[in-house]
C-alpha cells in the first residue's frame, strides 16, 4: 500500500486522470507565492503563483489558479487563468475554463471547448529535425548525378 514500485525519474510519467494521480505536492486556492518553483513528480497548483516552473513531470493547473511566468514541464493539464510562455516536452491540455495568453511550445496540444487561447503555438516533433537533414542530403546526391 505504502511501498509501491516507482517509476524511472528520467521518463516523464504517462498522463493519468488527475483523481487517480499521486500528488506530490498541492498548493491550495488563497495561497500567494512568488519565485522558482522545481519539482520532481506531480504538482498541483490551485492559488496565485507568479513566476518560473520547471519539472520533466506533470503540472495541474486548477480552475482557481492564476499563474503568471514561464512553465517549463513534461506535461501540463490547465484549467485556470495563465500569462507567459510554455514549454512542454510531452503534451499541453487546456480544460474549460481556461484562459490563456502567451505562448505554448509542445508537441501535443488538446483544447476543449470553451477555453480562451490568444498567443502562438508552435509544435513539433523530435523526429521533424532529424528526417529534413537527410532528406536535403540526399536530393543533393540526386541532383549531383543528373546530367546538365
Amino acid at each position: 500500500m505504502f511501498g509501491g514500485k516507482k517509476e524511472d525519474k528520467g521518463e516523464v510519467k504517462k498522463p493519468v486522470a488527475i483523481d487517480k494521480a499521486d500528488i506530490k505536492a498541492f498548493m491550495g486556492q488563497g495561497s500567494r507565492f512568488e519565485g522558482t518553483l522545481n519539482f520532481d513528480e506531480l504538482v498541483r497548483l490551485d492559488g496565485i503563483f507568479t513566476g518560473e516552473i520547471c519539472s520533466s513531470d506533470t503540472l495541474v493547473v486548477g480552475e482557481t489558479a492564476q499563474i503568471e511566468g514561464q512553465i517549463s514541464v513534461g506535461a501540463l493539464i490547465l484549467s485556470g487563468r495563465f500569462v507567459g510562455g510554455i514549454k512542454a516536452t510531452t503534451m499541453v491540455e487546456l480544460r474549460a475554463p481556461a484562459q490563456v495568453d502567451g505562448t505554448i511550445e509542445t508537441p501535443c496540444l488538446k483544447i476543449d471547448e470553451k477555453v480562451i487561447f490568444n498567443g502562438e503555438i508552435k509544435m513539433r516533433h523530435s523526429t521533424d529535425k532529424q528526417s529534413t537533414p537527410k532528406g536535403e542530403n540526399n536530393q543533393k546526391k540526386e541532383s549531383d548525378t543528373l546530367p546538365e
